[in-house]
């Protein structure tokens, strides 16, 4: 058996054990950035509803699943309830695992709750957690004397998406090709290629020596993203579309 037919048996085994219904799975993390190395685990994601009377339930249920964590697979699911507390305030991983390129599984559900967090794109909230991520990824592994090269992926991907959501107003793709083709300047364009064709043929890229022209550009954007980030409106989502899409899932598959 393969190992995406492994993944759909599971998550069907997750529906008949858990007695929910999952609304969508995909791929979560390095493969769905498309820069996956040779050795690298399944990260599958998941949305679920369950049945009507279990959110009646004076003790709550828990609104999270762990099914498995190994060297192959990582499956875990949010609840829709959680899903959607998150997604009022633009949670960026809602936004990520709906545009996940790699879909395991969906219901009909799926696409209009699509639709529902692509009107919840908050600029702000995105932007601040975007700029977060690439500094965090910059002083944490780029700024010592020798650094893990794949960790430029895990700075360069925030700033191109942080960039991408400033200018074109939406939550950015999640295949890194795609935000390097959009927003990366032409000129880092074969040091990037170079380090992405590494990455894909090997387990570990290792440590090596900085990359200045890298370097120079991403400490650079973030302190231009952060003042972006502060120059964008705050808005609020409304509740009403959250509870009316959350009832009519609840009733049409929580029976």
């Amino acid at each position: 058996m393969d190992i995406i037919q492994s993944i759909k048996e599971k998550l069907n085994e997750i529906e008949r054990t858990e007695n929910v219904h999952i609304i969508m799975a995909v791929e979560s993390g390095s493969r769905s950035w498309g820069f996956e190395s040779p050795d690298s685990d399944y990260d599958v994601r998941f949305i679920y509803v369950r049945k009507t009377e279990d959110y009646l339930k004076l003790v709550p249920v828990r609104d999270v699943i762990e099914w498995q964590l190994d060297d192959v697979y990582d499956i875990s699911g949010w609840d829709l309830k959680k899903a959607l507390l998150l997604l009022s305030e633009s949670n960026p991983t809602m936004h990520e695992w709906c545009k996940s390129p790699i879909v395991y599984k969906e219901s009909q559900l799926a696409q209009p709750l699509r639709e529902l967090t692509r009107e919840c794109f908050l600029p702000k909230k995105l932007l601040y957690h975007y700029v977060s991520m690439a500094e965090n990824n910059y002083r944490t592994h780029l700024t010592g004397e020798k650094v893990r090269l794949k960790k430029y992926f895990y700075a360069l991907r925030p700033v191109l998406a942080a960039h991408w959501v400033v200018e074109d107003q939406s939550a950015p793709p999640m295949l890194f090709e795609d935000l390097v083709d959009a927003k990366l300047p032409p000129e880092l364009l074969p040091i990037v290629q170079k380090l992405l064709k590494q990455k894909r043929q090997t387990s570990e890229l290792g440590s090596g020596e900085h990359i200045p022209e890298l370097d120079a550009y991403i400490h650079g954007e973030i302190e231009i993203l952060k003042q972006l980030a502060a120059q964008q409106e705050n808005r609020k989502n409304d509740w009403a579309k959250l509870d009316a899409f959350f009832q009519s899932a609840v009733l049409e598959s929580g029976q």
